[in-house]
């Protein structure tokens, strides 16, 4: 069971990214996913969410009409698309699965983090 996220990097102010979370060993589609971000000396910070059914969504203020997280269960794998980035988005991006069926609710899974720079 894994979870890699890839697609982050360096970009400038106004810019965008699409960050993606790849999963192996376990279906997507009855998970819950979230992404979270830590900047250096800050707590974790829950950026959004999306759910296995329907698909609906949350974002945190700070990043929402900016941001959308959308799956593609075909290729098992959940994305986060930034635009118009800000330098305060800058920090270490984390995908986290949570188990949304009874059968996997125990199941909770996170990757190892992609670093978002937002800078001149």
């Amino acid at each position: 069971v894994q979870l890699v996220e890839s697609g982050g990097g360096l970009v400038q102010p106004g810019g965008s990214l699409r960050l993606s979370c790849a999963a192996s060993g376990f279906t997507f589609s009855r998970y819950g996913v979230r992404w979270h971000r830590q900047a250096p000396g800050k707590e974790r910070e829950l950026v959004a969410s999306i759910t296995s059914v329907g698909g609906g969504t949350n974002y945190a203020d700070s990043v929402k009409g900016r941001f959308t997280i959308y799956g593609d269960n075909a290729k098992n794998t959940v994305y986060l698309r930034m635009n118009s980035m800000k330098p305060e988005d800058t920090a270490v991006y984390y995908c986290n699965a949570w188990g949304y069926y009874p059968d996997v609710a125990d199941n909770d899974y996170w990757g190892q983090g992609t670093q978002v720079t937002v800078s001149s």
